[in-house]
């Protein structure tokens, strides 16, 4: 019976001990996938066009531009391996590094730069930031040239101080460089051919993005990620970007280990999150714009007695540290906190004031006319920034009536200037002419646009075109004062970014951007 039972226990050792091995091996051979939490789908994958904030930080693990932001705010080369510019500011050289490869094979070209850029200036691509390079919004690019396979030259009509910053930015996509094939034969879209870390896998609309490890990538040289540039050597074999709506299943969703990360969660969740073993916390200041919008072409919202009102019934110290669960603090202007230009000028902003309010409504004739705002639950500071302005301004006789949409729907709202008014967000801008340039500019060519007073547009233009910092720090005191004035807009705080992680990720930290980077993010073995 015992040599039975021996010779028993010994094939189940050996059984169990085969099954150890091929179970190892199996490990072994799975390929490393980093899982992340997005709150909604992307809209497309061509980078600048059809975007959001999703969108745009799943393509710009895809594509790469000419140049890029660092981590301190500053713009650096990424093709580029060096920039040079002309004595009259007008024309731009960019020597292209060796050796990068598009995720087709094919070698980066100064011609593909050129073909990029093309696509880009086509008015039928529709790309978010032609305004910024047609003359609209800044110089107009009229020539690129190529003098060599490796230089690309581009010609300006005038100076532009923010050339390079907005080939920068992320709402941009970078002004990621494509190989043509990312296109179809007549011009429409297929899908990002681009030189980045990694490259489109499998797209399952409303379930997940996965991105695939692009083998053939060229890092630059820097020892270390560096914002959007630097050394951003993909770790992992793939990542996936898992659409989970409802911020109560994301967390649970990230408890359990069914994802890896959440890079944007609620400073009350990040509370919760950052006690939980084996679970680690990210924060970073951002320069976000979140605020309150006005349609001031609104038949009621065009007297600005009764947008002060709005402006003057918030506490913004009760909000903001509402808002942020203490991390933040109030700010009224369009230059964020972080940057070097946020000076005494800047910090004056609005003071809560009910009676002033009540006053101001009283001179307009206010009585309680209804003003509809929009606001939505996919990013939930929106949301309750509504649900704290509704209140607060009831108090000093405003009817503030919220209205919930879907994000895409509000969006297109907010793109036509379709609205009263909403509680909006704009993404993080380094530099304070890009900051009021999401806010200034004519509604009749740009209805998106929120402040259109002439004279704020001609500082504006002025202020891109400087490059002397005492200059431009005088004529961004005087756009905020002028915005404090006017009150096309209330904005409020410029808030953190808080991301939440398994410790088994190794790499990830939050930054400015407020965008996930998982290039130099690997998975490690927990004990």
């Amino acid at each position: 019976m015992h040599s039975i039972v021996k010779t028993a226990l010994s094939v189940s050792v050996q059984a169990l001990s085969l099954y150890a091995l091929a179970t190892t091996a199996q490990a072994a051979e799975s390929p490393s996938v980093i899982k992340v939490g997005l709150n909604a789908d992307i809209r497309s994958t061509e980078p600048g066009v059809n975007r959001d904030e999703n969108t745009d930080a799943v393509v710009m693990h895809m594509v790469e531009g000419l140049v890029a932001y660092r981590e301190d705010a500053s713009v650096g080369p990424l093709l580029a391996k060096s920039i040079d510019l002309s004595p009259d500011g007008m024309t731009y050289t960019f020597a292209l590094r060796d050796g990068v490869r598009f995720q087709n094979g094919a070698s980066l070209t100064a011609a593909d730069v050129k073909w990029t850029w093309q696509h880009y200036l086509n008015p039928k691509t529709q790309w978010r930031c032609l305004p910024e390079f047609d003359g609209r919004g800044g110089a107009k690019v009229v020539d690129i040239t190529t003098p060599d396979p490796h230089t690309v030259v581009f010609q300006l009509d005038q100076p532009n101080g923010l050339f390079l910053a907005s080939m920068a930015r992320p709402d941009c996509g970078g002004s990621g460089i494509l190989h043509p094939d990312s296109v179809a034969a007549d011009g429409t879209w297929k899908a990002p051919i681009g030189t980045g870390p990694f490259q489109l896998g499998d797209w399952q609309r409303g379930q997940y993005v996965e991105l695939n490890r692009f083998a053939g990538y060229s890092a630059r040289s820097e020892a270390t990620v560096d914002g959007y540039t630097g050394n951003k050597q993909p770790l992992v074999d793939k990542v996936r970007f898992v659409v989970i709506p409802d911020v109560a299943s994301a967390k649970a969703a990230l408890l359990a280990k069914g994802v890896d990360l959440l890079p944007d969660v609620t400073a009350l969740d990040a509370e919760e999150l950052k006690a939980t073993p084996g679970l680690n916390i990210s924060v970073s200041p951002i320069m976000a714009i979140c605020g309150l919008l006005f349609q001031t072409r609104d038949p009621l919202l065009q007297d600005v007695r009764i947008r002060r009102a709005i402006a003057l019934s918030m506490d913004y110290v009760q909000m903001v540290a509402a808002l942020s669960n203490g991390l933040s603090t109030p700010n009224n202007s369009a230059i964020p906190q972080t940057s070097p230009y946020y000076d005494e000028v800047a910090r004056k902003g609005y003071t809560y004031d009910l009676d002033k309010a009540r006053a101001l409504l009283g001179e307009a004739g206010y009585h309680g006319q209804p003003i509809k705002m929009l606001v939505n639950k996919r990013y939930q500071q929106m949301f309750d920034m509504g649900v704290l302005t509704q209140a607060m301004a009831q108090a000093a006789g405003l009817n503030i009536q919220m209205e919930t949409l879907e994000w895409g729907t509000q969006l297109e709202r907010y793109q036509s200037g379709n609205y009263q008014m909403m509680s909006f967000s704009y993404s993080p801008r380094f530099d304070p002419a890009l900051s009021f340039d999401t806010v200034i500019g004519d509604k009749d060519k740009e209805p998106r646009k929120v402040w259109d007073n002439p004279q704020a547009q001609a500082m504006l233009r002025e202020a891109v075109r400087e490059t002397d910092t005492a200059r431009r720090q005088k004529l961004f005191d005087a756009l905020h004062a002028m915005m404090i004035e006017e009150v096309p807009m209330v904005i409020i705080y410029n808030g953190t970014t808080i991301g939440a992680y398994q410790q088994r990720l190794e790499g990830y930290r939050s930054w400015p951007i407020a965008k996930p980077r998982l290039w130099g993010v690997q998975l490690v073995s927990q004990p």
